[in-house]
């Protein structure tokens, strides 16, 4: 059985697997990724203590963040590592360890991981939604993911949502990382000290009310923005990602924000139905990367 060494790059760890053609994990691990500050040469040391620890390998399969040129396996819009920018990525991991290699967009790789095997696998057209720092996702038409001619299909983090305020980063629909609940939670508690995700889950899942009425304005933000997306695609499924997702009170609050839109769109007030999108989470969550990764990797750098 043939085995691949899959990755999945991040600011703060990267992730890596050691998988089989069917997607399943054999062995996994992490280690800290290297800095911002850092060299080419000293992000392939990191690379080389890992790929060592696997010899007779089939392939080098790559998660990464940044707009990527998947075809040509060269990151053209920077992510976390700003040393690898327009670096044939690609031919510098084959050339040095004697395998094939591929490296996709951590946002698509999730969007393939859930065509592959996961939530969007009965659809022909659906759309990924990841909450993590920022937004990312991927587009899927046709049952393929579509990227489009610059990659860059699916990056809805640079989405303007208040077109009175451009100039705002709060108009951009990054602003509905996870840091944008937390935010709402400290304003909603008028809390003093910052606080993190896992805490101001711990506030919405106690019930405390004005926790509460903080998921409830994120989740109608969350809401109108993957209705807008919907209007553009008209698409069977949406699936929103990222830890966050593991909550089930966000998904069970972002069911009724998007019932909610009859309340006060224009169109619903004045009697005409649009379809309102159908969500659901992810089924894969922090190995969607790897799995989607290794996907492009066998099924799509062939073609």
């Amino acid at each position: 059985m043939s085995r691949y060494l899959v990755f999945d790059w991040g600011g703060t760890f990267m992730k890596y697997a050691l998988m089989n053609e069917e997607a399943d994990i054999l062995e996994k691990g992490k280690v800290k990724s290297p800095g911002k500050k850092d060299t080419v040469e000293s992000f392939f040391a990191v690379i080389d203590g890992i790929v060592e620890k696997y010899p007779g390998i089939d392939g080098i399969a790559i998660s990464s963040p940044g707009i990527i040129n998947s075809t040509q396996g060269v990151i053209d819009v920077v992510g976390v590592f700003p040393y690898l920018q327009k670096l044939p990525l690609t031919q510098m991991f084959q050339e040095r360890y004697g395998v094939p290699a591929s490296v996709e967009n951590d946002g698509k790789a999730a969007a393939l991981a859930e065509v592959w095997k996961g939530n969007l696998s009965d659809v022909r057209d659906g759309a990924v939604f990841l909450i993590g720092t920022s937004i990312g996702g991927g587009i899927v038409l046709d049952g393929k993911l579509r990227r489009g001619k610059d990659f860059f299909a699916g990056e809805y983090s640079s989405m303007c949502v208040n077109i009175a305020s451009p100039a705002s980063t709060s108009s951009y629909v990054a602003q509905l990382g996870t840091s944008g609940l937390i935010e709402k939670v400290m304003g909603y508690m008028e809390l003093d000290e910052k606080i993190d995700g896992e805490q101001a889950f711990a506030y919405i899942n106690a019930g405390e009310p004005n926790a509460l009425k903080a998921l409830k304005k994120y989740t109608d933000d969350l809401a109108l923005t993957i209705f807008s997306i919907n209007v553009l695609l008209d698409v069977e499924k949406v699936v929103i990602g990222g830890g966050i997702s593991q909550q089930p009170l966000l998904l069970e609050y972002l069911k009724q924000s998007i019932q909610d839109i009859r309340t006060y769109h224009p169109d619903f007030l004045g009697g005409i139905q649009l379809p309102l999108p159908q969500v659901d989470t992810c089924r894969f969550y922090n190995d969607a990367n790897l799995i989607g990764a290794l996907y492009h990797f066998l099924y799509e750098t062939a073609e």
